[in-house]
């Protein structure tokens, strides 16, 4: 069964706690936490403070942190502090020390992520299948909620599931952007193991039945 991460980005900050627990409730099975900096994306979300508040309120959660950052090395020891159970990082931010990056957010203890954004060719996280414990497609341009999921991400993550299998790595796929009931479907077939979801969760009438849908594999 795929799992269903709830990115807080798109939750009510005022109620965080409260927001997150109905959606956990439904049956979200982790929450992604994005973390950006105002520099490597044009936009300025939250820090490792407001993680550790809300891991000391819900600590029996999965974290699924997000660095759209610039130097996320620099961070990453903050953020496995404050509670994160996985670290992604961006291929883009660090092109030139992505081993180095890895290396420092396995010293933290936590799992570790590499993300690409839309235009980058999958191939360019190919050298890192199996180094790292998941590869997250963005399907939008990382930044802002809300946007429109791009018809291009299902080939891009059938790529990396058949480069995957090819090399019998067990890498989990997520995808991060538009998935809603009509967009996981096809994630879902292309062999996504992970969906993050904001808007079609938060902002739902009955999450559960989101749920249903993003559960389906």
């Amino acid at each position: 069964m795929t799992k269903a991460a709830a990115s807080i980005l798109s939750a009510d900050l005022a109620n965080l706690q409260q927001d997150c627990t109905r959606l956990l409730n439904a049956g979200v099975d982790l929450l992604h936490f994005d973390v950006m900096d105002g520099h490597f994306v044009p936009n300025i979300s939250y820090g490792a403070p407001v993680l550790k508040c809300l891991h000391a309120a819900l600590p029996d959660v999965y974290y699924d942190v997000h660095l759209m950052i610039s130097d996320p090395a620099r961070y990453a020891p903050d953020f496995a502090a404050a509670g994160a159970s996985l670290i992604t990082f961006h291929l883009e931010a660090v092109p030139d020390t992505v081993d180095e990056v890895i290396a420092a957010i396995r010293a933290t203890g936590c799992k570790v992520g590499i993300s690409i954004r839309p235009g980058t060719p999958v191939e360019a996280v190919f050298p890192y299948i199996g180094a790292v414990d998941l590869i997250l497609v963005m399907s939008v341009e990382p930044g802002f909620g809300g946007q429109s999921f791009l018809p291009s991400a299902p080939a891009r993550i059938a790529a990396l599931r058949a480069e995957c299998d090819r090399r019998g790595c067990d890498t989990l796929l997520e995808v991060d952007g538009g998935v809603n009931t009509e967009t996981a479907p096809l994630c879902i077939e292309a062999g996504v193991d992970w969906l993050v979801a904001g808007s079609s969760l938060f902002h739902a009438a009955d999450p559960a039945a989101v749920l249903q849908v993003l559960h389906s594999k």
